[in-house]
C-alpha cells in the first residue's frame, strides 16, 4: 500500500470537507493484532477459546454452515482468516447464531423512521425502524489513535463508488475503494463515512466506520474466491432505497439519524498459542 502524494490539507480547502476523512488505510499483511486480543463487553456472555489457525483451515472447513456466525462474532471477514492467525471459537456454536450484541428495541429511536446505532465498544452497528432493530452488522471503526467521533449525527450524502483520496490498494496505484459510502459527519479536517472495506477483526480505520465488502476484496485482492459478505451494500440500500444503483455522489436530505457511543477497544499483539 502506498500513500498518494498531493497538496496539503490547507491547500485543498472545500475539497477536504468531501474527501480527507474518507481516506482509509487498508489493513496490511504485516498487521499483527488478532481478534483474540480484542475484548468486547458481550464476550462475557459467550464461552470461547482462542484457536491458532493451521494451514488449510478456513471458516467454512471449521464451522460449516455456521461460518458466518463465527465471522460476525470475531468481527472479521474471510480474507483475514489465514494460517497462523488467531480467532475466537465459541464452545457452543449455537450461542452465536445470527450473533449481535445490540438491543432489539431502542426507545430513543421510536420517533425516527430510520436510525443507525453504532456501539464502538462492541464494534457493531444496528439499523432501527421506529425503535425496532431490523438488522445488525459487525464494523471496524477508528481506534484510540484515530477515533471515530461520538455523538448524534445524520446521514447527509451517499456515494456508491467512493474511493480514498490518500491511500491505494496495496502494491498498486489504484485508489483504495470505499464503496457504498454514507457520509455522517463533517468537521474542520474533513468528512467521516460509513463504507465498504476489509474487516480485520479489530478497530482499524482512521475514523470512518467500515463494513464488510468481500466483492471488492475479491476484485482487488483475489480473495475470497466466492464473495458472500456484503454488509456495506446492505446498509447502503437500506438508507438510499430506490436510488441505490446510481453511482453519482448524491445528497441525502433529512437522512437517517446516527447515534454513536462507547469507546473502541484497544488491541495488542496476541501471544495466545491456541488449542
Amino acid at each position: 500500500m502506498r500513500r498518494l502524494s498531493g497538496p496539503s490539507v490547507a491547500a485543498l480547502g472545500f475539497w477536504a470537507l468531501w474527501c480527507l476523512h474518507g481516506a482509509e488505510r487498508p489493513v496490511l499483511a504485516a498487521d499483527r493484532i488478532f481478534p483474540c486480543a480484542i475484548h468486547y463487553p458481550s464476550d462475557r456472555r459467550i464461552a470461547w477459546q482462542c484457536r491458532r489457525l493451521q494451514r488449510g483451515e478456513t471458516l467454512e472447513s471449521l464451522f460449516g454452515s455456521r461460518w458466518q456466525d463465527v465471522a460476525r462474532f470475531n468481527r472479521i471477514d474471510r480474507r483475514h482468516v489465514q494460517s497462523g492467525r488467531e480467532i475466537k471459537v465459541p464452545l457452543r456454536p449455537e450461542e452465536v447464531a445470527q450473533f449481535h450484541p445490540l438491543p432489539s428495541r431502542y426507545p430513543l429511536g421510536e420517533q425516527e423512521d430510520k436510525l443507525i446505532l453504532v456501539d464502538l465498544s462492541e464494534q457493531f452497528l444496528g439499523a432501527y425502524e421506529r425503535g425496532i432493530l431490523r438488522f445488525a452488522l459487525p464494523i471496524a471503526t477508528g481506534g484510540p489513535d484515530h477515533p471515530t467521533p461520538i455523538g448524534d449525527f445524520r446521514i447527509t450524502a451517499a456515494h456508491r463508488t467512493h474511493r480514498s483520496c490518500l491511500y491505494t490498494v496495496e502494491g498498486t496505484d489504484v485508489p483504495y475503494p470505499m464503496h457504498y459510502a454514507l457520509r455522517f459527519h463533517v468537521d474542520g479536517q474533513g468528512s467521516y463515512w460509513m463504507h465498504g472495506r476489509d474487516l480485520p477483526g479489530y478497530p482499524a480505520s482512521h475514523g470512518c466506520i467500515g463494513l464488510s465488502d468481500e466483492q471488492m476484496q475479491q476484485r482487488y485482492y483475489g480473495a475470497p474466491a466466492q464473495p458472500a459478505l456484503a454488509d456495506a451494500k446492505r446498509l447502503y440500500e437500506w438508507v438510499v432505497g430506490e436510488h441505490a444503483e446510481e453511482e453519482a455522489w448524491r445528497p441525502i436530505p433529512n437522512g437517517p439519524r446516527v447515534v454513536i457511543s462507547g469507546q473502541a477497544p484497544r488491541g495488542y499483539v496476541s501471544g495466545v498459542t491456541g488449542f
